[in-house]
């Protein structure tokens, strides 16, 4: 099993999860973060610590976003590692909690 980064991270882009992973399998983009799923070692930090909730254990993804495993793992080849917590996005206040994001992914 593996974490997921799911549809309320894109136009926010909280890192506060970063800054807890022991194995820096994050990967970030110009609006949305991923996780490896080959380096995520299931430790459940990154977790309780993301502002916007838009981390999932991979067998507690909502029903319809499903989609994100594979995009997670798909992203994480193509993004850059980051072990660093940077600001979030200017107005990712505003995105917060607005549902189906998956169209504004910048990729």
């Amino acid at each position: 099993m593996t974490y997921v980064v799911t549809d309320n991270c894109i136009k926010c882009l909280y890192t506060d999860c970063v800054e807890v992973c022991p194995v820096d399998c994050f990967h970030i983009g110009p609006n949305f973060m991923v996780i490896d799923p080959d380096e995520c070692i299931d430790c459940t930090l990154c977790e309780p610590e993301c502002p916007a909730e838009a981390i999932f254990a991979e067998d507690e993804i909502p029903s319809g976003m499903e989609n994100f495993i594979q995009l997670n793992e798909e992203l994480s080849r193509e993004w850059p590692v980051i072990t660093e917590q940077i600001d979030p996005l200017p107005d990712a206040a505003e995105w917060d909690g607005k549902p189906n994001k998956l169209q504004y992914l910048e990729r």
